[in-house]
């Protein structure tokens, strides 16, 4: 991608008005994306994208110029650019990188690019046909994205270290519609592999069916009635309310700050016993797994939570110096046009101890949701609204009926305290994560959940 020799010689130029550490990240992107609707393929688009990002620190200060150009002069221009922003004190440098490989924990048997059109359009179609689960689904798009990212990480403490990013993911929405009214259903599985996705994680006709069964579920309930009641929360990507109301505000980018609720609370009890959070970036092929953050830091497994004692927060290397703590392998980026900050992996609330029909069985009257949909959150004060995509009312205990427009609102810190009852079958769910520095793939989970309260908007 881009020799040693030249990486030093930008990092020099970076160096030489008095900044105390640089880093370059270079990065070369190759994606696809195929499109089905309406029975014939509507989009194919590929494109690749390659660049450097230089950034230079100063204290706790740092500059972060970001260049296409990736010739030798190319990169020595940026570096001085960045360089130009800190003027501290003129002094020379002399960097001198040494490679190593990570491991990888992430075995890729076929690389998306090189598998046949044809064989990926039989993916979409077969996804497709199989949403078509009854007449009201009137609408069906999927579409398959892959990419394949190779970076480069190199620093002035001598850092010089590759790495290979392969994801493959299908999306399927599936629109539902009687009387002037729509129903979506939508399922989007991905993992850190490649084609062979489809032989051993996904099956394309069942997140299909899955999809259209969502929409005409929805699009028969009645309205959800609004109130104080018990929740249950599925496993999966019930998880979202967990990563975005408490999973944000422990990112060291809000807790530096102290723009979190959780600032200052390490060792502290923020939620139920019944509750371990991780954010786990090691695990083998997971959607939000690294072999190396975006700063060159080994990924690690993080304990947030453990029995509802804060443990760690998620950290990179410059929110470290303000925090006086290491980094956690949580730098993360969208690429080399945007600077890393802390970011979640896979971030998952842990398998406990108890029967998921028991979990049913025991709240009485209350909602169950299966499939949570999009929100909000205020990460300083933790207060969210999130929609429901698949809810059911419980009643004495048992599955009453579909219902729909439900909404989830409370604030992080409370929810996590009023959770009795955690399930033994812990499930993961795929998203992209925007924030300051960009939008990046992570995984949400947990088993299912329940929260003695919580205040369900509807109608």
């Amino acid at each position: 991608m881009v020799g040693r020799k030249a990486a030093e010689s930008a990092l020099n130029a970076a160096m030489r008005t008095g900044g105390d550490f640089a880093e370059i990240f270079f990065e070369d992107t190759r994606r696809n994306a195929l499109t089905w609707s309406d029975g014939s393929i509507e989009d194919a688009l590929t494109g690749r994208m390659s660049g450097a990002g230089i950034r230079v620190y100063n204290g706790l200060s740092s500059v972060y110029v970001h260049t296409n150009d990736l010739s030798p002069a190319g990169l020595v221009s940026a570096a001085t650019k960045a360089a130009d922003a800190v003027r501290d004190a003129y002094r020379a440098f002399d960097a001198h990188l040494t490679g190593s490989i990570p491991p990888n924990a992430h075995a890729i048997r076929e690389l998306p690019m090189d598998v046949s059109g044809e064989r990926r359009a039989g993916v979409l179609k077969a996804a497709s046909a199989a949403a078509k689960v009854s007449p009201q689904v009137k609408q069906v798009r999927s579409t398959l994205i892959s990419w394949e990212t190779d970076v480069l990480i190199a620093n002035t403490e001598g850092l010089f270290i590759p790495d290979r990013r392969v994801y493959t993911r299908l999306a399927v929405t599936a629109v539902a519609s009687e009387n002037g009214e729509n129903q979506t259903g939508y399922f989007g599985p991905g993992a850190q592999m490649g084609f062979e996705l489809f032989g051993t994680r996904v099956d394309p006709e069942a997140i299909g069916r899955a999809a259209g069964e969502q929409a005409v579920t929805m699009l028969n309930a009645e309205r959800c009635p609004a109130g104080v009641m018990p929740v249950a929360i599925d496993k999966a990507f019930g998880g979202v309310i967990f990563h975005e109301a408490c999973g944000h505000s422990l990112e060291a980018e809000a807790v530096a700050f102290n723009n979190s609720e959780f600032a200052g609370k390490l060792g502290r009890q923020i939620a139920s016993p019944l509750v371990t959070a991780i954010d786990d970036g090691t695990l083998p092929n997971e959607w939000g797994s690294t072999n190396i953050d975006d700063e060159g830091t080994p990924t690690t497994r993080l304990v947030l939570i453990e029995n509802g004692i804060l443990k760690n927060y998620m950290v990179d290397r410059l929110n470290g110096r303000r925090m006086g703590m290491p980094s956690t392998g949580s730098a993360r980026r969208q690429g080399y046009a945007y600077a890393p900050t802390s970011r979640m992996r896979n971030t998952f609330i842990a398998a406990g101890n108890d029967d998921e029909a028991e979990i049913i069985a025991s709240m009485g009257d209350g909602l169950y949701a299966k499939a949570m949909g999009g929100g909000s959150v205020n990460p300083i004060t933790g207060e969210f609204n999130f929609s429901v995509a698949e809810g059911y009312l419980v009643k004495a205990g048992k599955i009453d009926r579909p219902v729909r427009g439900a909404t989830l609102i409370g604030r992080g810190a409370e929810v996590l305290k009023k959770i009795d009852r955690v399930g033994r079958d812990l499930g993961m769910g795929q998203g992209m994560c925007g924030a300051s520095s960009g939008s990046v793939p992570v995984n949400v989970g947990q088993p299912m959940i329940r929260v003695t309260d919580m205040t369900v908007g509807g109608r």
